[in-house]
């Protein structure tokens, strides 16, 4: 039975992200009121890509009975994950940006791009994953959908819908 595998990678990140939002709230601090909701639009976002992939994956990606969401027998490349590939590590990333623009001050600003960059080269070993779990199926995913940039794939995804209707 294959175990469930926590990277150090994944322990720094969590470590990192709980440390950020433990100073943003501490260290609240904002000269631009705006600024910092659209910090809170943006934790919105991450929450929408954060938790949508419990359901999602768990109804389409052909999971056992009884098993973690993770766990897929079947690619899924249909609704949120037509626009990203990865998109709870998105709601990682956005949720670190969210954090920089709540509470603009240096220390929560250098925790978060440190966890930033980590998740993002974290999402190159999931690709890696895809690619031995799918084999060519993930490779042409990987062509069309974006790694992470939801706009990007929103924007393709337009492109896609356009090219289609006529």
């Amino acid at each position: 039975m294959k175990q469930w595998k926590v990277s150090a990678t994944i322990v720094m990140i969590v470590a990192l992200i709980v440390a950020q939002y433990i100073l943003a709230f501490f260290v609240v601090y904002s000269p631009v009121p705006i600024i910092q909701w659209i910090g809170w639009g943006v934790w919105a976002i991450s929450v929408i890509f954060g938790f949508a992939p419990i359901y999602i994956l768990g109804r389409k990606g052909g999971v056992p009975k009884g098993k973690s969401y993770v766990e897929t027998t079947r690619l899924v490349d249909t609704g949120l994950y037509s626009i990203v590939r990865h998109p709870q590590y998105l709601a990682g990333i956005l949720f670190n940006l969210a954090m920089m623009l709540i509470s603009p001050h240096w220390s929560v600003i250098g925790l978060g791009m440190v966890s930033a960059v980590l998740i993002y080269f974290d999402i190159r070993a999931a690709d890696q994953e895809g690619i031995e779990k799918f084999g060519d199926a993930y490779r042409d995913y990987m062509q069309r959908v974006p790694r992470a940039n939801f706009l990007l794939g929103i924007a393709r995804l337009i492109k896609t819908k356009l090219a289609g209707t006529r």
